[in-house]
């Protein structure tokens, strides 16, 4: 079922989401089931599984000789998403990037994804890799997620690409995309972000999950400035509870966000990580309140891989 259909079902109730990380290469996938199970009983109508980008490593050949190689250290997203679906009966929606793939491999995605019965996939432009200043793309892939959205969209017209096919039978892809309620960081104004996002959107997007964020003001905030560009389509909140101190710094490094001032106030007053874990989750719990009683259409939690604190939250809100 697509999540516009979960939503509309649900009759103006809350729904409770979250996202997953493939494990490392050569784990077992069963670490991945641990973490999803105690957080079944609130009855996700989907989760969302990420997928990551190729990275260099360096073969030591001996004499001082480098060998450097592509490879993914985390891969498996499709496969990951149709064992899920099927051990748990819920849809499940691979996260698809522009980032290190062509147009082909985009399509060949895809159509697995169509066979699997994956009625959902998430449309991201994807990070630059380590050793790049500013994001590029694939020879032959995507420079833009709205790029990417308009493939998806072809295909639930039955175009394909080159024009090699051009069939009846077409996909039916619900199509996410990300919001970000402090702006992009590569944007220069959230009013140019909203533009980037409207181009999605009018390429063929049906839903917007946010970047994470730690004040609910920017969310509504975002919300309504969307709602003036012409953006319809469901906004999703994304929740992330602060796990360790580390986060303080890390956060707003990498994903260019700020964090109130009250809450780091209250991680600085921890001892260890096991009180910033508890800080975390009632932070995270007084904002899921707040946004539950505004009505979201969905709570999205992004769990990295750990489940014990997302449960929490989730006990005292599902």
């Amino acid at each position: 079922m697509k999540v516009t259909e979960h939503i509309k079902k649900a009759k103006g109730k809350t729904l409770f989401s979250f996202e997953i990380i493939p494990p490392q290469k050569g784990r077992n996938i069963q670490e991945l089931y641990d973490n999803i199970e105690p957080l079944m009983e609130f009855k996700p109508p989907f989760i969302d599984v990420t997928t990551s980008r190729e990275e260099y490593v360096y073969i030591d050949k001996g004499q001082g000789l480098l060998d450097r190689k592509i490879t993914r250290m985390r891969p498996g997203t499709v496969g990951i998403c149709a064992a899920i679906k099927h051990k748990y009966n819920v849809d499940t929606i691979p996260h698809v990037l522009c980032g290190g793939f062509t147009k082909e491999e985009t399509e060949y995605l895809l159509v697995d994804c169509h066979y699997l019965g994956i009625d959902n996939v998430m449309a991201l432009r994807g990070d630059a890799m380590k050793h790049q200043q500013y994001f590029e793309a694939a020879e032959g892939g995507h420079t833009y997620a709205a790029e990417l959205v308009h493939q998806m969209s072809d295909l639930n017209k039955g175009k394909y690409l080159h024009e090699v096919v051009e069939s009846d039978y077409k996909t039916n892809f619900c199509i996410g995309v990300a919001g970000y309620p402090e702006k992009h960081l590569e944007a220069p104004s959230l009013n140019t972000d909203l533009k980037r996002l409207k181009e999605k959107v009018d390429a063929g997007a049906n839903y917007v999950v946010t970047q994470m964020f730690f004040d609910n003001d920017k969310y509504f905030e975002f919300v309504e400035k969307a709602k003036q560009a012409g953006i319809n389509v469901p906004i999703i909140p994304g929740i992330k509870p602060i796990a360790v101190k580390r986060h303080l710094q890390l956060l707003p490094q990498v994903f260019k966000i700020d964090i109130p001032e009250t809450l780091i106030h209250e991680v600085e007053k921890c001892k260890d990580n096991h009180q910033v874990r508890q800080v975390g989750v009632e932070w995270a719990i007084k904002q899921s309140q707040e946004l539950l009683k505004a009505g979201v259409p969905v709570l999205h939690y992004y769990s990295m891989g750990k489940s014990d604190n997302i449960k929490a939250i989730a006990s005292q809100i599902f």
